[in-house]
């Protein structure tokens, strides 16, 4: 299940942040704010697109860099929000 959230969550980052720049090569542990991909008005977008598609209501608290900043740490946290919610 991780590598399917993992995809879709780099579309969505490949597709709004990078323009649909398919030659940028992000790496799954690469900072997404460190590298200039995402910035305080993407990571709104990137939380309404985690809330969207995967039922995740997130909360101030959730909302920063140990969660957000890689595609790693993305798929790691809505893997474990969706199993909490499993349970």
């Amino acid at each position: 299940m991780m590598t399917a959230i993992k995809d879709r969550v780099r579309s969505f980052i490949v597709d709004n942040f990078l323009f649909g720049d398919t030659s940028y090569k992000l790496s799954d542990s690469a900072s997404l704010i460190e590298n200039d991909i995402i910035d305080s008005t993407a990571v709104l977008e990137l939380v309404a697109f985690i809330e969207d598609n995967f039922g995740i209501a997130m909360v101030d608290a959730d909302i920063v860099p140990a969660n957000l900043d890689s595609l790693d740490r993305i798929s790691s946290f809505i893997e474990a929000r969706a199993q909490t919610l499993a349970a």
